[in-house]
């Protein structure tokens, strides 16, 4: 890099949205094998650069500080999930719970019972069950169409098995706009409601991922939400158990459970939720603890929807400045 070049101002001119569009079209255009771009691509682009390398640093300064605040907030998240699932491990898999004297239930002598269906041991008292019972309902999603149409014209943000990972804070989410008809304003998500992916994976990757739905998820969007057809929307019996049922799904998820409960179609994986939710037999807490980890665990999830909007508007407000910094049309 040139001296008279500010790497990091480099670096947030090069990453313009009309920049990486032209990037991306070079490289799936190129004749190699598989999508590139040479050094070359790179000089050949044209790019409004301020004379003044402190006039750069001032313009990467305000980006990144944006940058490293959305950071800051990914870190806070990811240490209050953290927490919460150590609590869920805590309390669930290894049973110590507060007893009724507030010490640890299975640490302190707590009385354990063997279940035949789970082959093991859970506190004397719990109800089991397989994980239908627990389910109130589930509903398929919606593709709809890309542009509205007579009959398609209820506008809605689609999310997809991709935008997942988004949805819980970990990446982006780009849930595409999409028109579906208004009779089927049922597969509309709520709170309370979980998106579970039913279709794709990968040979190291189970179908089963799961994000679930608040009021303050829907703050992150401009349309109301659906799920994609890959995946399916499923609400609770009893949303006392709400967190209960998302860090039990996403522990057989990260045990690669769901890999025994797959079946190809066309080459794709489908998750035989069905099939599993019918026969996967679960250990059932008291509603009272239920209550009590869901007291808990809620103001640590709100916590990080409100982190995750702080983000979302950060990262807009950035996008927003990056090109007008760039290009000289807001001076500082």
């Amino acid at each position: 890099i040139d001296d008279d070049i500010d790497p990091k101002f480099l670096y947030y001119a090069l990453t313009q949205k009309n920049i990486t569009e032209y990037l991306q079209t070079v490289a799936m255009n190129s004749v190699s094998a598989y999508p590139s771009i040479s050094s070359d691509d790179i000089g050949d682009l044209t790019i409004n650069i301020p004379n003044s390398k402190t006039q750069q640093k001032r313009i990467a300064k305000i980006l990144s500080t944006l940058d490293e605040k959305i950071e800051t907030n990914i870190r806070i998240n990811t240490e209050l999930e953290t927490i919460a699932k150590d609590l869920y491990d805590y309390w669930f898999i290894q049973f110590d719970f507060p007893d009724v004297n507030s010490k640890p239930y299975k640490s302190s002598g707590g009385q354990m019972a063997y279940n035949s269906d789970l082959k093991r041991e859970i506190p004397k008292g719990w109800e089991v069950s397989t994980l239908s019972n627990w389910i109130a309902t589930d509903k398929t999603g919606d593709w709809g169409k890309d542009i509205a149409t007579a009959n398609y014209n209820l506008e809605v943000r689609c999310i997809r098995g991709a935008d997942i990972n988004g949805l819980n804070g970990v990446g982006n989410i780009n849930a595409p706009k999409r028109y579906i008809l208004k009779k089927n304003h049922q597969k509309l998500l709520s709170p309370f409601d979980f998106i579970i992916e039913i279709s794709g994976g990968s040979p190291t990757q189970s179908t089963g991922r799961i994000a679930y739905i608040t009021e303050k998820t829907f703050e992150r969007f401009d349309s109301p939400l659906v799920c994609s057809n890959f995946c399916k929307a499923v609400s609770l019996v009893n949303n006392q158990y709400f967190y209960n049922f998302y860090y039990l799904w996403s522990s057989c998820y990260n045990n690669g459970i769901f890999f025994g409960w797959e079946g190809k179609t066309s080459g794709i994986k489908n998750l035989l939720f069905d099939s599993f939710i019918k026969n996967y037999y679960i250990e059932t807490p008291p509603k009272n603890l239920a209550v009590q980890f869901f007291k808990y665990i809620d103001p640590i999830q709100k916590m990080k929807n409100q982190l995750l909007q702080e983000n979302s508007e950060l990262s807009t407000l950035r996008d927003w400045l990056l090109p007008l910094l760039i290009n000289g049309h807001i001076l500082v």
